[in-house]
């Protein structure tokens, strides 16, 4: 015990890590708790159509702010001037100027978006929804400063207030208005309580428009393939609900999103650690094999083990916690949970190459992942609906893992021995969910 205490006291890397990864987890496990309380009260307050409307509003806004994401955050990160003030505050300025940008496009596509899914009520909601991309913009790079030095503790709990604070909006109109809007406004408040706590109770000074040429020279040489990445990632993280808009109906793609955040719980908790951990330890403890290994074996493990669980357990824990009318759900969840798997397995790597400051790698690990679900996802629900479509993601993750290999080997971070242990106990332990909740699993095809 004494040995562990002093790992985690002082300003050691490997100490900040420990630290830092705890508070994610914590924060995040906070966070998706708090987001299935509000889903377990609004499921009841709501109908299954309104969360298949809010599937197609994120569609918008979490697809602009995809299209639009210069790097920012990973140029902060990486950068040797990622604590100089005029580098802080033109990062901040050209953020401020892509979140009204946004708001603008998404108010315009307002219409059009809605005639093309045939949901006229998306006209209305889209340009409400979309000011939380306004407001975002004016978020401080004290955020980002924070993740840069694995200083998390203040941060995560600012986080999950402002959560609470948009919940309590969410609940409270959804009870009063019951109707779509409670969703939107929620989703509003959220991001101008995040704006007003970051604000106010992260230390640091606050930001002030600058525009300093080789700041900016700096931002757009990284940020060019990040941006060319996310614009990717928009396909391959957004690309289900684009696809599946126009084959379900707007409850059935309610349904999905449902599973859809039971499904990736463990994906996304593994996701946000390796996203935030790994920049730091690749650019501060490169020739530290052994550690390294050992904190992406340990992220793994831990993910799978949430995401298998999630597999086996998913029917009964639709069938618990929801109404009859979400029940096709639990076999999605499980579907999900095992396509994702070759993901997990693969997902820390690409975190070398942006450590490095390589963006056009990860650009071509996004590209490909991108163009390989939206494929798959294409064939698989034009032949096989639903069902097909699932199946095609996780064909589409195992045909992006070469790709990830070629990059992890390029920055001298791929770990074979990692890969096949994981795959192998990982495939086993799915295909026994799979058999297990086989019967429900071909009923999804009813499901239109």
């Amino acid at each position: 015990m004494g040995g562990l205490l002093q790992q985690l006291r002082g300003g050691r890397l490997m100490a900040r890590v420990i630290r830092s990864t705890s508070w994610i987890l914590l924060g995040y496990g906070g966070s998706q708790g708090l987001r299935l309380a509000s889903n377990l009260i609004l499921t009841r307050m709501l109908f299954p159509e309104a969360f298949g409307m809010m599937a197609l509003v994120g569609l918008v806004t979490v697809g602009l702010m995809l299209f639009s994401d210069v790097g920012i955050s990973p140029s902060i990160a990486q950068s040797k001037r990622g604590d100089d003030p005029d580098f802080l505050n033109t990062a901040w300025s050209i953020q401020v100027i892509r979140g009204a940008v946004l708001w603008g496009i998404a108010s315009a596509l307002a219409v059009p978006f809605a005639a093309f899914y045939d949901a006229p009520e998306l006209a209305a909601y889209l340009p409400v929804a979309a000011l939380a991309l306004l407001i975002t913009g004016f978020n401080p790079t004290r955020i980002e400063t924070a993740h840069r030095h694995l200083l998390m503790g203040r941060l995560t709990v600012l986080d999950l207030a402002a959560q609470v604070i948009g919940i309590a909006v969410m609940v409270a109109l959804a009870w009063w208005f019951q109707s779509v809007w409670a969703l939107v406004l929620g989703g509003v408040v959220t991001s101008l309580a995040k704006l007003g706590l970051t604000w106010v109770y992260l230390p640091g000074a606050p930001n002030r428009f600058r525009w300093e040429r080789s700041a900016v020279r700096e931002l757009v040489t990284f940020g060019k393939w990040i941006f060319l990445s996310t614009a990717f990632w928009f396909f391959a993280s957004q690309g289900d609900r684009a696809v599946l808009g126009k084959f379900l109906s707007l409850e059935s793609l309610g349904i999905y999103n449902i599973a859809f955040f039971l499904a990736t719980f463990a994906m996304q908790l593994g996701t946000a650690v390796t996203g935030r951990v790994m920049i730091p330890v690749y650019r501060d403890a490169k020739d530290e094999v052994g550690k390294i290994a050992k904190l992406r074996f340990g992220i793994s493990v831990v993910t799978l083990a949430l995401l298998l669980t999630m597999a086996v357990a998913g029917p009964w824990l639709v069938e618990v916690l929801y109404d009859p009318r979400y029940g096709a759900g639990g076999a999605i969840v499980t579907l999900l949970a095992v396509a994702l798997i070759p993901q997990v397995i693969g997902m820390s790597y690409d975190q070398a190459a942006l450590a490095a400051g390589d963006s056009r790698r990860f650009f071509v690990v996004s590209a490909s992942r991108a163009v390989f679900q939206i494929g798959f996802l294409l064939i698989g629900v034009s032949y096989y609906g639903i069902t097909g479509a699932i199946i095609g993601i996780g064909l589409a993750h195992l045909a992006t893992h070469p790709v990830i290999i070629w990059l992890a080997l390029h920055h001298g971070a791929w770990d074979v021995r990692h890969d096949l242990a994981c795959a192998l106990v990982a495939g086993a332990l799915g295909a026994a969910a799979l058999w297990l909740h086989w019967d429900a699993i071909v009923a999804l095809s009813a499901l239109t």
